[in-house]
């Protein structure tokens, strides 16, 4: 428990830490002028160059995603909406923004439907960030120990049956949202994706360039990452078909 807490209060300092140098600091500032001045390539260019040097954040990748659906550029443009994604899968912005441009792109692949309690709990684990759920924990749990001390400490028999049960559930709601944010780790986890970065990619029934072609794929696509082999990824569509492609034809999100 104490290693979880440790790890969720580093958790909740990183996206307050991604700036705090004035180098990272000008250059996203650099980046939102430019995008505001219209500039959308050099302000690609330099969001990217942040990502490069090891920034990361919802924010980050959001506007580095805006500028390349600015410019045209698709499959980029919905490479970092999905990271941005990830990292704050409740934001409404971000998924609409992944609507936009996959409405862009030639694949137009209809999902297998899920059935409506998994897509439930999906959307459920899937309302806060993981940052918020952070958060929420050490706030609960911070609480609980206040009024615990509170129980200690005071010679009310009505307080002290208070302050205990009120911190007896707020540690239980804190290990619930614990619990939460370990289910949306393990989703992602599960989810190991990718983006089509070709204009035309054919799909193999084996990872071999002799391989039988299976189908077609396009710029932009988003595929879920099954397995690897040497140069070849073997991936899976929203549909259920299945094959592989070369790991040059993709970037992982």
């Amino acid at each position: 428990m104490l290693k979880r807490l440790i790890y969720l209060l580093l958790l909740t300092a990183a996206p307050l830490l991604a700036f705090s140098d004035d180098a990272g600091l000008a250059m996203f500032k650099k980046g939102n002028n430019l995008y505001q001045e219209a500039n959308y390539k050099e302000a690609a260019a330099t969001y990217q160059k942040m990502v490069d040097g090891g920034y990361q954040s919802a924010t980050l990748y959001f506007n580095l995603g805006n500028a390349y659906y600015k410019n045209g550029d698709i499959a980029p443009a919905i490479l970092y909406y999905e990271k941005a994604h990830r990292l704050s899968p409740g934001d409404e912005d971000i998924r609409i923004n992944i609507q936009f441009a996959n409405s862009k792109t030639t694949d137009k692949i209809e999902a297998v439907p899920e059935f409506f309690i998994t897509k439930w709990w999906t959307g459920f684990i899937l309302a806060f960030s993981a940052n918020t759920l952070a958060v929420f924990s050490v706030l609960l749990f911070l609480a609980a120990s206040g009024l615990l001390i509170l129980y200690r400490f005071s010679g009310s028999v009505g307080v002290k049956k208070g302050s205990f049960y009120s911190a007896l559930i707020l540690v239980l709601l804190g290990i619930g949202t614990i619990f939460i944010s370990g289910r949306q780790a393990a989703y992602f986890e599960a989810h190991h994706d990718g983006i089509i970065f070709n204009s035309s990619v054919n799909v193999k029934n084996a990872p071999a360039n002799t391989a039988k072609n299976a189908f077609v794929l396009h710029e932009g696509t988003k595929v879920n990452i099954l397995d690897k082999n040497l140069a070849w990824v073997k991936i899976k569509l929203a549909n259920g078909n299945e094959g592989w492609v070369s790991a040059a034809d993709l970037r992982e999100i």
